[in-house]
């Protein structure tokens, strides 16, 4: 590192702009030479010799790095945490969804029985039928997550799991599951 060769000048100065320089250096962690020499620079551009020193060009550029680095950070952890969240509600939504269609399913299979006992007393309306599902399919039907699905099957009794299923699953029914298949069928 150069030192810069320095002569002592003396400047009347207003003392307002004396109080600000010095408030201004403070908050800088400065000296109040350093921001006249910054002002003079910037009026006469570089001068030989007045170059910056290199621990306030490092200073600076560490400063620059960690705001970088801020930026990194801000920018790439909200996005899978907002993928995940998006994720969810739209599980969540499926699963309301489709507990909406099969309460429909169900008020017009009870409808159109009601209307063909008169007519057609000796046909029967077969009730609507739900397939066994996997931890993924099952999970969106109730709203929540395969780990936390898979999670409360491990944890939980059986009979405890089925009234789990059961006030999560918008159609009011139980789950169980099948050890020989791994899939999940509903308890009638």
């Amino acid at each position: 590192m150069t030192n810069v060769e320095r002569e002592s000048i003396n400047f009347r100065l207003p003392k307002t702009l004396i109080k600000a320089l010095r408030k201004a250096a403070r908050e800088r962690k400065t000296t109040v030479t350093q921001l006249v020499i910054l002002g003079i620079q910037q009026v006469l551009g570089d001068a030989p010799s007045t170059k910056e020193t290199v621990e306030n060009r490092l200073h600076k550029l560490e400063q620059e790095i960690l705001l970088l680095q801020a930026q990194i950070d801000k920018l790439s952890q909200p996005n899978q945490s907002n993928i995940e969240t998006k994720v969810e509600e739209l599980s969540i939504k499926v699963a309301r969804f489709e507990g909406v269609l099969i309460q429909m399913q169900n008020t017009i299979n009870t409808s159109r029985s009601r209307s063909k006992s008169s007519t057609y007393p000796y046909q029967a309306q077969a009730p609507v039928k739900l397939e066994p599902r996997n931890a993924e399919q099952l999970a969106s039907r109730l709203g929540t997550t395969v780990s936390t699905v898979e999670q409360k099957r491990a944890t939980m009794r059986p009979k405890d799991f089925e009234r789990w299923t059961q006030d999560r699953d918008l159609g009011n029914r139980p789950w169980r599951f099948n050890e020989k298949d791994g899939l999940y069928y509903p308890v009638n």
